[in-house]
């Protein structure tokens, strides 16, 4: 079983900052790509940024509304994923959730697994 724990949503004002967290917990042979997407009432889910594992690089990529004012990092040894989130925009009100491509068994395939999602609320100043 693996679990994916989100933290760190809640209400700002606009222009404000917020850091959300991801843990992921259980059986886990290795965790690829770890992504944080959002999804706004009404809207499609969307991805908002995703980083790679240390072995491909840690490379980082990020949707454009968001790319300056975003960054994404982890914590390789305690297997979470974090987003820093800075210059927060009404628009960005969603619920925001961790993705995590993990293997839990030596011959078994890699799973994509999900959080729960963490509500980000962002109003006018």
């Amino acid at each position: 079983q693996v679990q994916l724990v989100e933290s760190g949503g809640g209400l700002v004002q606009a222009g404000g900052s917020l850091r959300l967290s991801c843990a992921a917990s259980g059986t886990i042979i290795r965790i690829n790509t770890m992504a944080w997407y959002r999804q706004a009432p009404g809207k499609q889910r969307e991805l908002v940024a995703a980083i790679t594992s240390a072995a491909s690089g840690g490379n980082a990529n990020y949707a454009d509304s968001v790319k300056v004012r975003f960054t994404i990092s982890r914590d390789y040894a305690k297997n979470t994923v974090f987003l820093l989130m800075n210059s927060l925009e009404p628009e960005d009100t969603a619920v925001y959730y961790c993705a995590a491509d993990i293997k839990t068994a030596n011959w078994g395939p890699i799973r994509r697994y999900w959080g729960q999602g963490t509500q980000v609320v962002t109003v006018s100043s």
